[in-house]
């Protein structure tokens, strides 16, 4: 088995990006959902109920934070930018977070439709993985869902792919490490992965909602409820749902390349 993709997410729920590495820090990859768009309780929003966030594009530069929507407008924030902090939240997780400040909130209030602000996860901060999923008390993550990698398998897509009307990409389920393998759905046995020198932990199957039904190109849901209707009626495993992928914890700082070689340390 091989790393055939690696992907990061700059702003949480924006397009994602390819690369051919991924530096592991504490808490997650560097520029991983470091950034991440609000409304005006402070909660994030996501593509389950802004599908339009798909449409826009982030890349950090040095110390800068690209954003691009579709018609190609663009906006400069400063990575480092100093703001007010504000209190903000990722499912039940409150989150102390940097404002990045009023011309963000203006890009970002005209594509989405509705009021809403850009936060930046301070150094400073810190957010837990869920305990239930992992003993381990120094696994951290910042704006994911609730883990710092998510890790899907080629051959389960070609499974899922075989049952749809229309083939998807593995972008829809918005991974970071894509192992290429011959045996779909293996990644439910994996425990812990071998990736090059690193070494990840599967915590938790990946429940997945209606942001894959959404391309992620165009922010459209073209094929109705599809392709989580077809996942939920061959996939679903209580209690967590229609599963795809697998949440990951990695051992330490290190750095995930592509084309590096995957070996299954323990299964179940």
């Amino acid at each position: 088995m091989r790393v055939v993709g690696l992907f990061h997410y700059p702003v949480k729920a924006l397009r994602g990006v390819a690369v051919e590495s991924l530096v592991l820090g504490p808490n997650g990859p560097v520029n991983d959902r470091e950034f991440m768009v609000v409304d005006e309780a402070g909660r994030f929003l996501s593509q389950r109920n802004a599908p339009r966030l798909a449409t826009l594009s982030a890349r950090v530069d040095a110390s800068v934070l690209r954003l691009k929507d579709d018609q190609g407008a663009a906006l400069e924030v400063p990575v480092e930018a100093k703001g007010p902090r504000r209190d903000v939240t990722v499912w039940r997780d409150t989150v102390s977070a940097v404002d990045c400040g009023d011309d963000a909130a203006r890009w970002f209030e005209s594509r989405l439709g509705l009021p809403c602000r850009l936060v930046r996860f301070p150094s400073d901060a810190s957010r837990a993985v869920d305990p239930k999923y992992t003993s381990r008390p120094d696994a951290q993550t910042r704006f994911t869902d609730g883990y710092p990698l998510l890790v899907t398998n080629t051959a389960s897509l070609d499974d899922l792919n075989r049952r749809l009307e229309r083939p998807l990409g593995m972008e829809r389920f918005r991974p970071n490490v894509v192992v290429e393998t011959a045996t779909p759905w293996s990644e439910d046995e994996w425990r812990t992965l071998r990736v090059g020198d690193v070494v990840l932990d599967l915590v938790k199957p990946c429940a997945r909602c209606v942001v894959i039904t959404t391309d992620q190109r165009t922010g459209a849901r073209p094929d109705g409820s599809a392709p989580l209707s077809t996942l939920a009626a061959f996939r679903t495993q209580p209690p967590h749902g229609a599963i795809f992928g697998q949440n990951a914890i990695h051992r330490g700082p290190s750095t995930l390349t592509l084309g590096a070689t995957v070996e299954v340390l323990q299964a179940t």
